[in-house]
């Protein structure tokens, strides 16, 4: 998968005419984050399907700097796409419906590259389409190629659930959708299937129905965690411990590298467990990145978010994806 290198936003100033500053909407983070209004309306020209929703907005050279501002209330989702392109018409088209329904608890930034190519630039574009996810002015997660419209909507639940308690406008955007910001999750028979076939030791099964709610609820908290558990658990059964020496003396083996992994998460190494998978991607490319990426979030999800061995570890991988 190809992924853009954010690295590059910081020759926009550069670049572009009145271009974003990432540095100095980094350095004023902190303060928007005491702030507890909701996001302004996005500035650029709204296209007709986008109805009276500000925050879906079509963005140019000219008005990039201040849509990517508004990524110090909520989080900005920035579609590189070109017109040519029918892989990029049927994103734009996805995100544009789900954008519709978020009450702005975040900002959906569509960008032409063939009318603003140095926008593509900036952020090391290789093929479109390109999603890049802005956060407090920094690049935080970004994928290329387009994805299906569950796992796009699971993308988008993670990107908020992430950055919920940082930033302001997120809590705002969704009340205005009307959708409750913390929600009990009812008693499920598909839950509590998932949780009988995971203590009679199941994983597959389990793995089965936790998927099931996820189809249908993407933001389902407890299907999520459960399918974490329910997947380290079948890999964690047939691991040897032994591995992990296997792996300290074999680093070109990925294999080797994600099954030491777990090992160590098994055996509460967790740090260590991490800062192997990080110096893995920082290794490796393309196909074999983005298959230690997935497994290094998967084993995120085992634990709570605001373990820091995990923020520190997440800060860790965006420093070695870009």
């Amino acid at each position: 998968m190809t992924r853009p290198d954010p690295r590059k936003t910081a020759a926009l100033s550069a670049a572009l005419s009145g271009a974003v500053d990432l540095g100095a909407l980094k350095a004023r983070a902190d303060a928007a984050r005491q702030a507890a209004t909701a996001p302004a309306a996005a500035p650029g020209a709204a296209s007709p399907d986008n109805g009276s929703a500000p925050w879906i907005v079509d963005v140019t050279e000219a008005s990039f700097q201040a849509v990517v501002e508004q990524s110090l209330q909520v989080p900005v989702v920035v579609l590189l796409g070109a017109s040519y392109s029918p892989e990029s018409q049927q994103l734009a088209s996805s995100l544009t419906r789900l954008a519709s329904s978020s009450g702005g608890s975040w900002i959906l930034a569509r960008v032409d590259l063939d009318q603003a190519p140095r926008i593509g630039q900036a952020f090391g574009v290789q093929s479109v389409p390109t999603v890049v996810a802005v956060a407090a002015g920094q690049p935080i997660d970004a994928f290329a190629g387009p994805i299906a419209d569950a796992e796009l909507s699971q993308w988008i639940a993670r990107l908020l659930d992430a950055l919920r308690d940082r930033l302001p406008g997120i809590r705002a955007g969704e009340a205005r959708a009307g959708a409750p910001v913390e929600k009990e999750v009812p008693e499920d028979p598909r839950i509590v299937a998932a949780e009988e076939a995971f203590e009679r030791g199941d994983y597959a099964a389990a793995q089965s129905f936790y998927s099931q709610v996820l189809a249908s609820e993407p933001a389902n908290e407890l299907a999520k965690e459960g399918l974490a558990q329910a997947k380290f658990a079948e890999r964690a059964e047939s691991v040897d411990p032994a591995v992990i020496a296997k792996a300290d003396a074999a680093p070109e083996d990925i294999d080797a590298q994600l099954a030491a992994a777990d090992a160590q998460v098994a055996v509460q190494q967790v740090e260590e467990a991490f800062a192997r998978l990080v110096s893995t991607v920082r290794r490796v490319f393309g196909e074999d990145r983005d298959r230690v990426r997935q497994h290094l979030v998967g084993l995120f999800e085992l634990f709570p978010a605001d373990d820091p061995r995990v923020a520190a570890a997440r800060r860790n991988l965006a420093s070695a994806l870009f």
